[in-house]
């Protein structure tokens, strides 16, 4: 049975007018539909706000952040609004404790103070409320009265500045939520443990737009005009998880081929040699728009994730992605789960000898039949599909209060 015609609050991690897409904001997106969604997104603190004033992420915002501002921002899904939360106190630094916990609360306070008279405006009953992997304000919701409340875990908690507190927080959230939906077996595992009531729903991706790659007349991006082919590229963030012992071996044993990283870098975790090597070329951001073009200008696509714990609980978006567009794809052998979602279509790789085996394989060895099982694959695996699933697990969790 599908969800229809309820009042949904979302509060997630990332922004709504984030760079990279997000699973939180398209599933909100998708829930709003056929409901009406209000999106919560993260806050921004007191340090983010100096550091952000002069950029236009704060000017957007402008008129929206007072805590007794009842207006929300209107996006182009005619019934999901935006909600800017009130500039918070700047605490995450604070070692987990007493004090701690009291100024979240406070935090939580100023929030649910914007949320109330939210509610009361748009005259928000009977509600479902969702935290969408937003670990930071595990208690933003006690005393709002939701009919149903839910967490989505979409990510292992790694970072330090997520695991000073998140940790903490997190097992709160799941131990207290009416139903878990977990995007990996291994993070649906660990959940379970802390609540039955918990469910594996992977992610996906938007197959309308990745398979825009696919249009002849599309140009390729201009961020890749003038670097020689091939190419093998990779889409997205350039950080912490990626193998970047494996990938110097691999790019050292192609160096006739192009190795493209586009995407925002974390050169906190990025090795010297990656900016120094001849035939690696990062290009920066691009906006999320512009990615079918990017792909298209791909001849093989890239996943180059480390095989370790915290990759196992990873169901990356690019995955179906790239293989929407059509492009055969070469991965590092980093979450058993996926082969599951993926069949023989994609190679993964256990080692750098192999990962070029493969790599040259895709580009001499490449056809039309295996396109096109690529593209059903990843028609098997759209948003639709898994918002479908969240949107019965949450109609029939709702049947049973």
């Amino acid at each position: 049975m599908k969800l229809k015609g309820h009042q949904i609050i979302v509060f997630g991690l990332p922004r709504f007018d984030s760079k990279i897409e997000s699973t939180n904001y398209t599933i909100a997106k998708m829930l709003a539909r056929d409901n009406q969604v209000f999106y919560v997104e993260h806050p921004f603190t007191i340090k983010d706000y100096i550091r952000l004033r002069n950029e236009p992420e704060i000017a957007k915002r402008k008129g929206y952040f007072d805590v007794a501002n009842d207006a929300v921002i209107d996006t182009d899904v005619p019934d999901l609004k935006v909600v800017v939360p009130p500039v918070l106190l700047s605490i995450n630094f604070l070692p987990e404790g007493k004090l701690f916990r009291t100024l979240l609360k406070m935090n939580e306070g100023l929030i649910r103070a914007k949320l109330k008279r939210i509610i009361r405006k748009y005259r928000i009953k009977d509600f479902i409320y969702i935290n969408s992997f937003n670990f930071h304000y595990p208690n933003l919701i006690e005393g709002l009265a939701p009919k149903l409340t839910a967490y989505h875990c979409v990510d292992p908690i790694v970072v330090p500045f997520d695991a000073r507190h998140g940790g903490i927080s997190e097992s709160e959230l799941i131990k207290k939520s009416d139903l878990v939906f977990c995007t990996s077996r291994q993070l649906f595992n660990n959940s379970k443990v802390l609540n039955t009531n918990t469910y594996f729903v992977p992610n996906a991706a938007d197959i309308r737009h990745s398979q825009k790659a696919l249009d002849p007349d599309l140009p390729v991006a201009a961020v890749l005009k003038d670097i020689p082919q091939p190419v093998i590229g990779y889409f997205g963030n350039i950080e912490r998880r990626m193998d970047y012992d494996m990938l110097e071996k691999i790019i050292g044993l192609n160096s006739d081929k192009s190795f493209v990283f586009v995407g925002p870098q974390d050169k906190s975790y990025i090795p010297d040699w990656f900016f120094n090597t001849p035939n690696v070329y990062a290009t920066g951001s691009v906006p999320y728009s512009e990615m079918p073009a990017v792909i298209k200008g791909f001849d093989v696509a890239l996943l180059p994730f480390k095989r370790d714990k915290v990759s196992a609980t990873i169901f990356p978006l690019k995955l179906f992605e790239y293989l929407g567009a059509g492009k055969p794809l070469v991965s590092i052998n980093f979450n058993d789960d996926l082969t599951e979602f993926t069949g023989d279509a994609v190679a993964f790789c256990d080692n750098a000898d192999s990962f070029s085996e493969a790599i040259s394989d895709a580009l001499h060895n490449d056809t039309e039949v295996k396109k096109q099982r690529r593209i059903r694959i990843a028609e098997e695996n759209t948003w639709d599909k898994r918002v479908g699933q969240i949107s019965e697990l949450l109609a029939d969790a709702l049947s049973r209060k």
